[in-house]
């Protein structure tokens, strides 16, 4: 079972369907997910979940809502009912359902997200990548929902075409808000163990490839001083160095592959890693002067 799927059978078992304000605010959002439809006077949601419609109609039933049916295609579910006559839960605009006279509350937003997510929301294995999408029916009802998580700093980003109306998060740290803030708490810990395991391993690979570029740079950076003090020796102008800058030169031929700082060593401390850096430049200057004649 996917990651995916994992947080919403958890989310489809959270017990609290005897609390009606926040069961309605549930439905409202699978009402607005881009898996809702409208088909002349009816509503059709579809999922490929069996926990998620099963959750569903649950909802309904608990809104009062007892005349529906379900339906299997291939993997899909579908389950449809009629449009109630008199609802104050929601209402139907231009073919798509919107929430009617939205009251906010902290546990009526956390359903309502609950509900969105469920009915058009995925999120990405973390072991992967950081991402989770939550397609809604409209363009007002993608606005109304990334206001929603605003309020509880959760910023998702939004992404829009004629047929989609896409909130998305693509930052590991938001995308734990958000599920926590639904209530997917084991799906949660499981997100930040996987999220400290893989960030912990991104941090390792970070610093090993700064070594490597490091240690790239000062076998290169050797390589240069190695080769001018060869080319000053082979035109015979290495008595015509300083003597300071000769011993320098004859410590670096010795150990081709020291770092400045293991040359500082070498020395028992009695010149600075500058120091050394600035006698090893001064010989290629020497070296580029000869050159240049």
């Amino acid at each position: 079972m996917s990651f995916g799927s994992q947080v919403k059978e958890e989310l489809s078992k959270i017990n609290n369907l005897a609390k009606k304000d926040q069961v309605k605010m549930e439905l409202c959002g699978y009402l607005i997910s881009s898996n809702t439809s409208i088909i002349g006077k009816k509503i059709k949601f579809s999922t490929e979940s069996e926990y998620n419609i099963n959750r569903f109609a649950k909802l309904l039933k608990n809104c009062g809502i007892d005349n529906y049916t379900i339906n299997i295609k291939g993997k899909k579910f579908f389950i449809e009912f009629k449009i109630p006559e008199k609802n104050a839960i929601f209402e139907i605009d231009e073919n798509s359902c919107k929430i009617n006279k939205y009251e906010s509350t902290e546990f009526g937003d956390k359903a309502l997200v609950r509900g969105v997510f469920l009915g058009g929301g995925y999120v990405n294995n973390p072991e992967k990548k950081y991402h989770m999408t939550i397609n809604l029916s409209t363009e007002q009802n993608l606005d109304f929902i990334c206001n929603i998580l605003k309020k509880y700093t959760i910023f998702a980003k939004k992404l829009e075409s004629d047929s989609m109306h896409t909130l998305y998060l693509k930052e590991g740290e938001e995308i734990s808000k958000l599920l926590a803030f639904v209530g997917a708490n084991t799906s949660v810990l499981k997100f930040e163990e996987t999220r400290v395991i893989r960030d912990t391993s991104n941090n390792l690979n970070r610093i090993v490839n700064c070594e490597t570029a490091n240690l790239t740079k000062t076998i290169q950076a050797g390589k240069k001083q190695i080769d001018d003090i060869k080319y000053i020796k082979a035109k015979r102008k290495f008595s015509e160095l300083p003597e300071n800058l000769q011993i320098i030169a004859n410590l670096r031929l010795k150990y081709p592959e020291a770092s400045l700082t293991e040359l500082v060593k070498i020395m028992d401390n009695s010149i600075s890693r500058s120091g050394i850096s600035h006698r090893l430049s001064a010989i290629s200057k020497f070296a580029d002067e000869i050159r240049s004649r």
